[in-house]
């Protein structure tokens, strides 16, 4: 999952040749899980539709101020983006910015967004070197607006030079280097994810709905923000790049895997279900149905708590994070849960809720931690979840820092 899912960006689009490079833009960070609302310029419909943007972004595009089925626009615009891209921004989308003009829907929105900007310049390169222009670039760069220079490449009417709008590759990745944060780079970060299978005999096992779904949302977060990752899991999921991954089966299994480097961790995130119970005596060959009609008795054993043991001999410094997945009582459980383990923050969601928890692509959850405090999300997707629950993680991790702890 990319991180750019579920994040809304807005995409301006001004009239310049390299416009069409902004269909590719759009597609990119549609595939990536974002959700786009494009405005283009009556300049850039001189050169790509905008019955294009409308097909392959997330909502149609928008081309005026003046809408019946929208009375304020850039306002909604301006408040709902995570992100306002402008690809490609030309010499006068520079100059109208700069200058605090508002003369279109694009400059009104941009004005109008407490959103994180990315401008994309694209222009000949006698435009781009012009003292104005670099003038302009400096004024928004001063005030916060990431600018993505354009590269030294062929232009339009055959010339060679600087002012060639950079790579769609290359937007993108700037739009995930604003939107996602390198505050947790250089840190060592421990995830489980998935339900344990406690085995009865060699075809059947003791398990639980967990998809892992949530521990991988983690994961991927974690390691975007630049964390050095280990996910600890019972599923066969796909998982970014760079996360190393150890799989297990059992609650005993998962502590072996965990404990041994459990002290050298910053941040230990137990999403997994692990299993409270397993086999008292587990069938060296598949139990058989009785011609009798009589069933088998299965004698339940209670698997070791480890999540005790990492909050007993939890490092100074290091994050202790835990889940509760629950069906009543969700925050007096969780809150007990979080005080008998020694946790810093626990997790905690109600499963028997629409769309929450197990096998679910979405969640809803409170995050406790370990002064009082309460943070509910609302459903949304896990990707999300994790992105919340991780902003609580560095918030502990600074608090922790700042006590000298």
């Amino acid at each position: 999952m990319s991180a750019l899912a579920g994040r809304t960006i807005v995409l301006g689009v001004t009239g310049g040749i390299s416009a069409y490079k902004a269909i590719e833009v759009c597609r990119r960070l549609v595939d990536a899980g974002a959700h786009v609302a494009p405005i283009l310029t009556e300049g850039a419909q001189r050169f790509v539709g905008a019955t294009t943007f409308s097909a392959l972004a997330s909502e149609s595009a928008q081309t005026s101020l003046f809408d019946e089925r929208d009375p304020i626009p850039h306002t909604r615009l301006g408040q709902m983006a995570d992100l306002v891209l402008v690809c490609p921004a030309t010499a006068r989308l520079l100059g109208s910015y700069a200058a605090g003009i508002s003369d279109d829907l694009l400059t009104n929105t941009l004005l109008a967004t407490r959103a994180p900007v990315v401008i994309c310049p694209a222009m000949h390169t006698e435009m781009w070197e012009h003292p104005a222009v670099q003038e302009n670039l400096a004024t928004l760069a001063r005030r916060g607006v990431v600018i993505v220079p354009p590269e030294n490449g062929r232009l339009a009417g055959g010339d060679v030079g600087a002012g060639r709008l950079a790579e769609p590759a290359a937007v993108v990745a700037a739009v995930e280097r604003v939107l996602v944060p390198g505050d947790l780079a250089g840190a060592r970060v421990l995830i489980s994810a998935g339900g344990t299978r406690e085995p009865i005999d060699p075809v059947r096992v003791i398990t639980n709905r967990s998809s892992g779904k949530q521990g991988f949302a983690l994961a991927d977060e974690a390691a975007d923000r630049g964390a050095k990752v280990t996910l600890v899991t019972t599923v066969d999921r796909p998982v970014r790049s760079g996360v190393e991954v150890v799989r297990v089966d059992t609650a005993a299994e998962m502590e072996a895997a965990i404990m041994p480097v459990a002290a050298d961790q910053d941040v230990i995130i137990m999403a997994a279900a692990v299993a409270d119970f397993r086999l008292a005596d587990v069938a060296d060959h598949k139990i058989k149905k009785r011609t009798d009609g009589t069933v088998p008795e299965l004698v339940l054993a209670p698997t070791h708590d480890f999540l005790v043991d990492l909050g007993r001999t939890k490092p100074p410094g290091q994050v202790l994070v835990g889940f509760a997945a629950e069906t009543d009582d969700l925050l007096a459980n969780a809150r007990g849960k979080l005080e008998r383990k020694n946790l810093d923050l626990i997790v905690a969601n109600d499963v028997a809720a629409p769309g929450v928890g197990f096998e679910h692509d979405t969640n809803a959850v409170v995050i406790l931690d370990r002064d009082g405090g309460e943070q509910p999300v609302e459903l949304a997707d896990k990707r999300t979840v994790a992105r919340v629950v991780l902003d609580a993680v560095v918030a502990r991790r600074r608090a922790s820092t700042a006590r000298g702890t």
